[in-house]
């Protein structure tokens, strides 16, 4: 079960979601050669990837920034460029262009910090973009709750497309790395949930003064949780998968 697109068009166009997306895939295609070379990819890392250890100590702090954009596979960098691409481009419309590409490099570098602090004496490297875009969520769940959210669920043969607010899928989201936070051992390696965890929080506390531009808790009266314009509309409906005859 996995998001594919919001109700909530953006009014400007997104050219810093388009830029982190570009600047994600193509430093990702640049190195994505040395991943079956360990040696050359373990140097990689250590010069790139926030090793909290090495950040502990005050070295290499660069890599807060560098860090956020690596990916581990193919994947990885899928999935964090489609959630970038659904909640960035309203964050970025309601920021303006130069206030979200700080927001989304001020909540990346604090979902690292908070990884080193929770695994200050770990050596493992901690690479993506996930902890920034963490922080677009949490923006993004302060300023339209009830954004409609659309979700594939897929159940072997069986997949549909179905619509909820965004603070459901958005809060079993933050749950599951919260109670990952808890369950995992940062120092072999895995998801980084509370980096995750943190760049939710710190993207959420970002975005508490522009909310209160808007008026705070009489913004979500005015617009009762949705976004401030009409929502796109799509039609759902569900797999049509062809019954098989038996002999």
């Amino acid at each position: 079960m996995f998001p594919i697109r919001d109700h909530n068009p953006s009014g400007r166009t997104p050219y810093v979601v388009y830029a982190l997306l570009a600047a994600n895939i193509l430093i990702f295609v640049s190195y994505v050669g040395i991943m079956d070379n360990a040696r050359v990819l373990q140097q990689f890392y250590f010069d790139y990837a926030i090793i909290p250890a090495r950040s502990a100590e005050g070295v290499a702090l660069e890599t807060f920034v560098t860090s956020m954009f690596l990916h581990g596979g193919w994947m990885h960098l899928a999935g964090n460029m489609l959630f970038l691409w659904i909640f960035g481009d309203n964050l970025e419309d309601e920021m303006g262009h130069l206030p979200f590409l700080l927001f989304y490099l001020v909540a990346g570098i604090g979902a690292g910090l908070i990884h080193v602090i929770t695994a200050p004496d770990s050596v493992v490297p901690t690479i993506g973009a996930s902890g920034a875009i963490a922080g677009v969520m949490g923006g993004y769940l302060l300023l339209f709750p009830k954004a409609r959210v659309d979700i594939l669920l897929i159940l072997i043969v069986y997949f549909r497309v179905f619509s909820i607010p965004a603070f459901v899928m958005l809060g079993v989201w933050l749950a599951l790395q919260f109670f990952g936070s808890l369950s995992s051992n940062p120092d072999e390696g895995g998801v980084a949930y509370w980096a995750h965890t943190g760049g939710f929080v710190v993207g959420l506390i970002l975005c508490i003064p522009l909310w209160l531009k808007r008026g705070g808790p009489a913004y979500w009266d005015r617009t009762h949780g949705h976004p401030p314009h009409p929502e796109t509309k799509y039609k759902l409906s569900q797999s049509r998968i062809p019954r098989v005859p038996r002999r």
